[in-house]
């Protein structure tokens, strides 16, 4: 698979995917489509808050709606799936970048807490020392990699994981 080139995030899709909940909206629509109010159950959030972030998501390119459906009920029902363009951004130079990245931490750790204790947890935790060439090389690297596993996140046969890959400056010690 080709990678994907990424560009600028624009400041509404930087803004939109900072905020943990629509992160959250996208990694569950993800794999399936899902109503307002199936999202509102799955996140024991109120219907009102989740259409709020639904309609951002969807404004900005983030959230497709699918064909309306009849649901259990007979009523009405519009779902939504997640269109992976979150995947194609860069918003390191949004201004938002420390936001999204808190809020891409906060809703992986609820992600971890809904999963609980048998959803078999895989963690590495580490301090480096690197130059910029070599942080530049294991960012590369660490790029190809994920990339080559996510184009293979459409099987079929596959179960569904999550991984948050985060690098930054440690603030101790100081170096000028």
């Amino acid at each position: 698979m080709a990678k994907r080139e990424k560009r600028p995030a624009t400041l509404a899709e930087a803004r939109a995917l900072a905020h943990p909940l629509r992160q959250r909206i996208l990694r569950l629509c993800l794999d399936e489509e899902l109503t307002n109010k199936q999202l509102a159950d799955r996140l024991d959030a109120d219907p009102g808050t989740v259409i709020h972030h639904v309609r951002k998501l969807v404004d900005t390119g983030f959230l497709a709606p699918g064909d309306v459906r009849a649901g259990p009920r007979g009523a009405l029902e519009k779902p939504y799936r997640a269109t992976k363009k979150s995947w194609t951004l860069d918003v390191t130079e949004s201004g938002e970048s420390f936001n999204l990245t808190l809020a891409a931490v906060d809703a992986f750790r609820d992600e971890l807490a809904e999963a609980g204790d048998e959803a078999g947890h895989t963690m590495t935790r580490l301090g480096l020392t690197l130059n910029e060439t070599s942080r530049d090389e294991l960012l590369r690297r660490l790029s190809e990699v994920l990339e080559e596993f996510a184009a293979r996140s459409d099987d079929p046969d596959g179960r569904p994981y999550g991984l948050l890959v985060a690098i930054h400056e440690r603030a101790w010690p100081r170096r000028e």
